[in-house]
């Protein structure tokens, strides 16, 4: 009698230690390099974890974004011009993106601006401007975008390219029934994919500054601790250069990882950057940033045309 009572109770010791034993492996798999080897972030917005659940989704939104600044608390190397002159200090971004014809095409756009902390913390340095095209077909997105970094306080050098990327995103470790049961509270999503800069005469397929990129291979992962309010995201890109005499061998990794905090519209996180070249030795840039960011969204109700007839203001 007393070992079918404990059956049970053994039974949610072993799920609990399963639980506790997997997500101590994930987080030990994110950090076994050391950080030397690890750390990096592309300056524009789209690898931070997305920030899905803060709203409501029954109504179709008209314009949806994000604030962002953030804090370069340790920078010994990442540069804040293009032609990789100063040390960032600070950065400043929005994103906006709307709906065009539901998930399968939307337009967004990031604009970047950073400050250099060897001439003034508050008088920025470089704007870095994307455009982009972007949708999803079933488990398939896609993207055609335009990027251009340029400084603001002097002339000088201005990347600049076009290009296109195809990724694929698996169902989400939810969906799997051993994994809710064994991780209730967690969620981990991926996804990988190709692309392709077909127009680029200045942007660069090294952190020196030399080359220029052709192809780009990303990867992405989120691993959502609690609920979407705690999430530890991974970012991964690879470029190649179009000069070499292998255009599909990378010449440039650029990795990040990151802790999010959030709280309703609100998330608080910790960011480090390590961007170096791989069929050299050379310039590496790098840094530990604290960033806040604020999402809202304007949905279809709140719109000008709507308030003028007498709509809802439903700003959020």
């Amino acid at each position: 009698m007393n070992d079918e009572q404990d059956s049970p109770s053994r039974h949610l010791a072993a799920m609990r230690t399963l639980r506790l034993l997997t997500i101590t492996s994930l987080l030990w798999g994110f950090c076994l390099l050391p950080p030397s080897e690890l750390w990096a972030l592309e300056k524009y917005g789209r690898p931070l974890p997305e920030m899905e659940g803060a709203h409501d989704q029954s109504e179709e939104r008209w314009v949806h974004g994000y604030l962002l600044t953030g804090a370069f608390m340790h920078n010994p190397s990442f540069a804040a011009r293009p032609d990789n002159s100063g040390l960032v200090g600070l950065r400043h971004m929005i994103h906006l993106e709307t709906d065009i014809y539901k998930e399968y095409l939307q337009f967004y756009t990031d604009q970047n601006f950073f400050s250099d902390r060897k001439t003034g913390w508050i008088s920025l340095s470089e704007w870095d401007s994307v455009y982009a095209f972007t949708g999803a077909i079933q488990n398939w997105g896609w993207r055609l975008q335009y990027e251009r970094d340029a400084p603001l306080d002097r002339n000088g050098l201005i990347q600049a390219y076009a290009d296109t990327l195809v990724t694929y995103r698996p169902a989400d470790a939810r969906s799997l029934s051993w994994w809710r049961s064994a991780f209730p509270e967690q969620n981990l999503t991926v996804y990988a994919g190709g692309g392709w800069l077909f127009h680029n005469q200045t942007y660069f397929a090294r952190p020196d500054n030399s080359g220029r990129a052709l192809f780009r291979y990303v990867a992405h992962a989120d691993l959502d601790l609690y609920r979407n309010r705690v999430v530890l995201f991974v970012d991964g890109n690879f470029f190649t250069d179009r000069s070499a005499s292998n255009v599909l061998q990378p010449s440039e990794f650029d990795l990040v990882m990151g802790l999010a905090v959030r709280y309703q519209d609100m998330e608080i996180a910790l960011i480090h950057e390590r961007d170096m070249p791989l069929d050299r030795e050379g310039l590496v840039q790098r840094y530990t940033a604290l960033q806040l960011r604020y999402e809202f969204e304007w949905t279809k109700s709140s719109s000008p045309a709507n308030i003028a007839k007498g709509g809802h203001h439903a700003i959020r």
